[in-house]
């Protein structure tokens, strides 16, 4: 889940975390009276999912409430990245004296979470990385205020300064963690000239899984983006999202999709990115990626199997797998068969690659010949099978 920016300042104001005053609007009418309200030369951001709003022009500024609407109309008419600008916030035009970065994400080589510190904040931030400050934490305990203070001071801050910084630090990393975030910013956070440290953009992208375990907290945010890298759902992946939710047992509905014919139902950690590249690399077109595997029932794998090839375009079906031994080789085999006969189709003329080897594959293999398909064992690599499955689909492919 990749939240608005005025959804993440609301988060992280909830660990302690300082920000300036912010309203949002959807209409040039709402963004004047935000803007009367503050009294004075106002900021507008597009609310939208991702950065680079500076870069493509959808950061304005206003004097007056007048102006504040003209703005705001403009930035309710953009497309960013193919996705429509519902709504922006508005908030005073603040003297900044300084500004800083702060982040927490995860190292994925070093299998811990990572507090960054950069003194360089805002746009400064890209070109200024050389002097990112870096502190890998417990994921079981946040950094300490201590462990802040010194992030800071080794950046280059000190006195007060130093305080509320390594303060901000330590509670982004609490956040980070009782979030289960996958990344948390706030760029930049900056001092005014009040001597006030305060954030002024906020950056939160959270663990779809976590959903369930933030009720007190994700509720009261409103609509929250949903989709990959930002941008909205198809209804194809909508639908598989329904079909996943819809039964506990196993993972059979986290699906992105592409603009392929090749269906793909690949599953086994990261065997099913191995297997993605490898379609790609054999010249391959997917039609999606998606993640299988935990056990799904019959009913679930049937459904998905049901959905993917419903898609315009899609002529074939590739079912691979690494070896398996917490999912039952023959419930899915049964679950793709059923889903193959229900969309009106022939296994046989459907399928071009059924690869799992594991529990219960010899009863899967019996179920899949009985439909006219052979299932590749574990003497066939990953590669191989997704080699395979491209040569078939392009023997399928029309004149």
């Amino acid at each position: 889940m990749r939240l608005f920016e005025h959804q993440a300042r609301t988060l992280l104001g909830g660990f302690g975390l300082p920000f300036n005053r912010c309203l949002t609007a959807s209409t040039p009418a709402e963004a004047a009276a935000a803007a009367a309200s503050f009294g004075g030369p106002v900021v507008l951001k597009a609310q939208v999912p991702f950065g680079g709003r500076g870069k493509a022009n959808a950061v304005r500024m206003a004097s007056t409430p007048d102006e504040a609407s003209r703005e705001a109309a403009d930035l309710l008419a953009m497309t960013l990245k193919n996705f429509p600008v519902a709504r922006v916030s508005v908030e005073p035009k603040i003297a900044i004296v300084r500004e800083v970065y702060l982040g927490c994400t995860w190292d994925l080589r070093a299998r811990c979470p990572v507090a960054l510190f950069n003194a360089a904040g805002g746009v400064e931030v890209e070109s200024a990385a050389s002097r990112v400050v870096r502190r890998h934490f417990d994921p079981r305990r946040p950094p300490g205020l201590f462990e802040g203070r010194e992030m800071a001071a080794e950046g280059g801050l000190r006195g007060k300064d130093l305080v509320a910084v390594g303060a901000a630090l330590s509670a982004l990393g609490r956040a980070f963690l009782e979030l289960d975030a996958l990344t948390l910013e706030i760029n930049p956070l900056v001092l005014d000239s009040g001597g006030a440290w305060l954030g002024v953009d906020a950056h939160a992208e959270i663990d779809d899984d976590a959903a369930g375990r933030l009720p007190a907290r994700l509720p009261a945010l409103g609509e929250i983006p949903r989709g990959s890298g930002g941008r909205r759902p198809t209804p194809l992946e909508i639908e598989a999202e329904r079909i996943d939710s819809a039964d506990h047992r196993g993972v059979a509905g986290r699906v992105v999709e592409f603009d392929g014919s090749l269906a793909l139902l690949i599953g086994g950690g990261g065997a099913s990115l191995t297997v993605f590249d490898a379609v790609l690399r054999h010249g391959g077109r997917p039609a999606n990626y998606c993640e299988i595997g935990g056990n799904p029932t019959e009913e679930k794998v049937a459904a998905l199997t049901r959905l993917l090839l419903s898609k315009p375009g899609v002529r074939r079906l590739a079912v691979i797998m690494n070896v398996v031994n917490n999912t039952r080789a023959d419930v899915m085999a049964r679950g793709v068969v059923r889903g193959i006969l229900e969309a009106g189709q022939k296994p046989s003329g459907v399928l071009s690659v059924f690869r799992i080897p594991g529990s219960w594959e010899d009863e899967a293999a019996a179920h899949l010949a009985a439909h006219g398909v052979r299932a590749l064992g574990r003497d066939t690599s990953l590669d191989a099978a997704a080699a395979l499955a491209v040569q078939l689909h392009r023997e399928n492919e029309p004149c």
